[in-house]
């Protein structure tokens, strides 16, 4: 079904969107920050689950009584689950985590060379930390409340994912990993820069085998499946 303007229009008229706000990194120092500006999300929107998109994408009636809201939590940063996740939790508010698994693996020593080469972006306040990454351990407590999803094993971007090795590394294991430890299906996956599904046949037909339903671009949620 094409949509155009004025169903646009109509369904923003009448509350029927999901607004989507990405962060990255929230270190201790920015937590009274990052409250108050997802209280006040909270007052505005309802939050989302997986099932209120999949409901919504099956029978095409929005199943909520405001306008949906999704904070979307990138990299798989230690303080995910020392402020975000905790923050959330207390307002009632389901989350997103995309990280990046191969973060997560690594040893806590080697954390600021992977991220230094992998385009992840770090604070000065933290840098002397014991560790810059979630452990798994911490990942299966975040995804008890929240979404856990995978964004690439190495913060990849999509035209550097081409042969059967790389999708390998980045979208299938990933998904697994995710799966294995949380015991809960990881339902989208997301590139470096954010690149949107139907740009590039080869890596869009990937993702579908891999399993993945959703896919998170730096303007959509789309449902790709």
């Amino acid at each position: 079904m094409t949509t155009g303007f004025t169903q646009h229009r109509t369904a923003l008229a009448e509350g029927r969107y999901l607004r989507v706000v990405n962060y990255h990194n929230t270190p201790e120092s920015m937590a009274p920050q990052l409250r108050e500006e997802l209280a006040a999300y909270a007052e505005s929107f309802a939050g989302v689950t997986i099932a209120d998109l999949d409901r919504f994408y099956a029978t095409g009636v929005w199943p909520l009584d405001r306008p949906g809201f999704i904070p979307v939590f990138y990299e798989g940063y230690r303080n995910n689950h020392t402020v975000a996740a905790p923050i959330c939790d207390a307002l009632g508010l389901t989350a997103w985590f995309p990280i990046i698994t191969r973060f997560v693996d690594c040893p806590p020593a080697d954390q600021r060379a992977f991220a230094d080469a992998h385009n992840i972006d770090l604070v000065e306040e933290e840098l002397s930390s014991d560790r810059l990454a979630l452990t798994w351990d911490e990942v299966a407590e975040i995804a008890e409340r929240h979404i856990v999803v995978p964004h690439t094993g190495s913060h990849e971007q999509i035209t550097n994912i081409r042969t059967p090795a790389d999708i390998d590394r980045e979208l299938i294991t990933p998904r697994r990993k995710i799966q294995e430890v949380t015991g809960q299906e990881a339902p989208a996956t997301v590139y470096l820069y954010g690149t949107p599904f139907g740009t590039h046949p080869l890596q869009d037909q990937a993702v579908l085998n891999a399993g993945y339903r959703y896919q998170i671009s730096n303007t959509m949620l789309q449902r790709i499946a």
